[in-house]
């Protein structure tokens, strides 16, 4: 669900890699976010405009503390659990968690990013169905 939701974000209304996982996890965990909030992940695509942690990691993290921090991240380990996991997985999976090295690797000029954010949005939903349940 999520994968096919970021994909739709992502193609079909010109959102970054971060504003394409926010807005398909919004839309399918039924978050009700503010349009604001939203758009705190605009500045967080294309690795932060340096090409740094990919911007479908980061809007994925952000997903994760909206789900999973009851108040503030320092009250538990969680977060950084579950940020250390999602980073590995992408990592392990994809071959590293760097824009620039992934856009050499999976961004063609017809679909740009739209593989790398269906990826971290597969990897992203099977860390939130597992912590959920």
């Amino acid at each position: 669900m999520l994968k096919e939701l970021s994909e739709k974000y992502y193609s079909q209304f010109d959102l970054n890699c971060a504003e394409a996982i926010i807005y398909a996890a919004n839309e399918g965990y039924d978050l009700n976010l503010e349009k604001e909030t939203l758009k705190t992940m605009g500045g967080f695509g294309g690795g932060m405009a340096i090409e740094s942690v990919c911007g479908a990691i980061t809007g994925g993290i952000a997903v994760l503390g909206i789900l999973f921090i009851k108040d503030r991240a320092h009250e538990a380990e969680r977060m950084k659990k579950l940020t250390t996991e999602l980073i590995h997985t992408v990592e392990d999976r994809m071959g590293s968690h760097n824009c620039k090295e992934l856009k050499d690797r999976y961004r063609n000029d017809e679909v740009k990013c739209k593989n790398v954010v269906a990826s971290v949005a597969e990897i992203l939903e099977e860390i939130i169905k597992r912590e959920m349940n």
